[in-house]
């Protein structure tokens, strides 16, 4: 059968390893641990000879139907695949993947796709849509790191030499030291008035480094005068990528710029340990703010990130959707759920 439904971990795991180049948000682990009440991790596998395509998707009942739609966990997802030539005939692809979600009885899909990945709108061609929605910024690792610090901006270097000359970094080792990251990163969220998504739970953080599928880091900022932990961040290590994933600084050390000595002090380790690509992400929701700003003054290194929006059934989306549309809500993908 060309389509598989995978929800076990030790097939998951197999056919990531099969395919070979993943990134963590395609990992079961990380699925398990981001999904919500209600919501079931699946890997969608399709093979034709040796072709292979597998899309993870978090499958989600839609309230108050028989129906189910599927999402994207937090961070960059999409297909991956082996051996899918650049003129790939997608079309068996597409037929096989449409008659497996309609059995599924899927009437959507949301995935934010990989900046990295550069065949995935090639794949997806024909279902749905891809739209560029943003850009990432990545610090290129192949290069040395001389050449890498050429392209920091005049004041990021400055205040990153400036937050050196009185603050350490080391990486989390004990439990104490993952617990001041949390508080840390609660305090960054309190200070943006964050979406209450973004708020993980304490156990989120403890799961996430258990997560054999992947290594993750965390560094400490240790502000040498006091001894105090002024900012923090997980980084995220698969395959020849490093994710900037989640970070936080102390709101009365912010005028020291500490994050500027996490993210340069990252870049040193992972290009000393072959890492290739250090994703430092883009602005919120893809857009060209203060976020993308800051990330920006490390490197000019662009990639497209693009999200994938794909109706399985016009019918019933119309149907679930009508109560919702608005002037507010007419951007929101899936339209029905706009006011969940």
């Amino acid at each position: 059968m060309p389509i598989q439904i995978i929800s076990d971990k030790t097939t998951w795991k197999n056919v990531l390893n099969e395919i070979g180049r993943y990134d963590f948000y395609h990992t079961y682990d990380y699925h398990t641990i981001s999904k919500k009440d209600l919501e079931n991790p699946i890997l969608v596998v399709y093979r034709e000879k040796d072709l292979v395509i597998a899309i993870p998707f978090l499958q989600r009942p839609i309230p108050n139907t028989y129906y189910f739609d599927l999402t994207s966990v937090y961070g960059y997802a999409g297909p991956i695949s082996k051996n899918v030539p650049s003129d790939f005939d997608n079309e068996p692809f597409v037929g096989e993947l449409t008659g497996a979600l309609e059995s599924l009885r899927i009437i959507s899909i949301f995935s934010r796709l990989h900046p990295f990945f550069t065949n995935q709108s090639n794949i997806l061609k024909g279902l749905g849509e891809t739209p560029a929605i943003g850009k990432v910024v990545n610090i290129d690792l192949t290069q040395d790191l001389a050449t890498q610090r050429t392209h920091y901006g005049k004041s990021t270097k400055n205040r990153t030499n400036k937050c050196r000359r009185v603050c350490t970094v080391r990486k989390a080792k004990s439990e104490a030291d993952v617990n001041s990251f949390i508080d840390i990163y609660y305090e960054n969220m309190d200070r943006l008035s964050a979406n209450k998504d973004y708020y993980f739970s304490r156990e989120y953080f403890f799961k996430f480094l258990e997560c054999t599928g992947f290594k993750t880091d965390i560094l400490l900022v240790i502000h040498n005068e006091t001894n105090e932990v002024i900012a923090a961040s997980m980084f995220v290590k698969t395959n020849n990528i490093v994710q900037f994933h989640l970070s936080g600084s102390r709101t009365a050390y912010l005028n020291l710029a500490p994050a500027n000595v996490f993210l340069d002090e990252m870049r040193i380790l992972a290009t000393e340990e072959g890492y290739e690509i250090f994703n430092l992400g883009g602005g919120l929701g893809g857009k060209q703010d203060s976020l993308f700003d800051f990330k920006s003054s490390f490197s000019k290194d662009y990639r497209d990130f693009m999200v994938w929006k794909h109706i399985i059934d016009h019918t019933i989306y119309d149907q679930l959707s009508e109560k919702n549309k608005s002037e507010e809500s007419i951007d929101f993908f899936p339209l029905y759920r706009s006011h969940y």
